[in-house]
């Protein structure tokens, strides 16, 4: 008695209902986005139409949205833009640089862990915008001036997560390497990075938002040319539609600042259990 060879497993009936799944679920959170929305500017529209409000403190959604459109088509609005996030760009690309160099260093050698505790307790809580006199009276007007209270602020999301990234590597894997003599460059690379990635990618994270956030801050207390001076100005020749209108773009841009950092970081970390995790359920 010859006994039939076992059917063939096909693995696409498996992968097909995931990623099925893993779509409509994408598609339900986009659709209640959309819809919280659409939600948010009806009622903002009834409340300005009925007037609840003084409209010259909230301009009706319709209003805002048509000085949204003029401004679009005006090139300095553009300017103004580019400036805001050159700023921001420069500045959370340094913070993350010294963050990661620094938190790794300190993170691997003990005693400057120990001996820089008490500085960084100190230091950290310590407001930004605490230092925008100083920042006027050492660079002015400029843009050297935002960038000294972005980096200084963002520097420490960055450093902080690298810090918790370098203690939380296994002891028995650190143990090993340095058994087996390995250099610190290889430790850094094959051991500490990959350990303390998902934390890197954290602080990047929470570093870009809070970026935008000082970027705008700055140009409206250090006059500094971009959004933030724009609403300021706007704000003093009582032009309150363009104020609004000026939000909504930095609401905008910070939507799709923490839209491209959590996609770049689930790409970074797609062998990450973390990530893996979410794709499974």
């Amino acid at each position: 008695m010859t006994l039939a060879p076992p059917a063939p497993v096909h693995t696409s009936t498996v992968v097909v209902p995931r990623t099925r799944r893993r779509s409509l679920r994408s598609l339900r959170k986009a659709a209640l986005g959309t819809l919280g929305i659409i939600g948010f500017l009806l009622v903002w529209q009834l409340v300005a139409l009925a007037g609840l409000v003084n409209p010259t403190q909230l301009p009706s959604a319709l209003d805002t949205f048509a000085q949204l459109g003029k401004m679009a088509t005006d090139l300095e609005f553009w300017r103004n833009v580019g400036r805001t996030m050159t700023a921001w760009a420069i500045g959370l690309t340094i913070a993350a640089v010294l963050g990661i160099a620094l938190g790794a260093l300190v993170g691997m050698i003990p005693f400057l862990r120990k001996s820089t505790h008490t500085v960084v307790e100190f230091l950290r809580p310590i407001p930004s915008v605490a230092l925008i006199p100083l920042a006027i009276l050492t660079y002015g007007i400029q843009i050297q001036a935002a960038l000294v209270i972005i980096v200084f602020a963002c520097f420490w999301q960055v450093f902080v997560q690298v810090l918790y990234g370098v203690a939380d590597i296994d002891t028995v894997a650190r143990d090993t390497a340095r058994s087996f003599g390995l250099p610190r460059s290889a430790q850094l690379r094959s051991l500490v990075l990959p350990t303390a990635l998902p934390y890197i990618m954290t602080g990047l994270r929470l570093a870009a938002s809070v970026a935008l956030i000082l970027a705008i801050t700055a140009e409206m207390t250090i006059q500094n040319p971009g959004l933030g001076r724009t609403i300021v100005q706007a704000y003093n020749v009582g032009n309150i539609t363009t104020v609004y209108a000026i939000v909504i773009v930095t609401g905008v841009l910070g939507l799709i600042i923490n839209l491209g950092f959590r996609l770049f970081e689930r790409r970074a970390l797609a062998w990450h259990q973390s990530v893996r995790g979410e794709d499974v359920l």
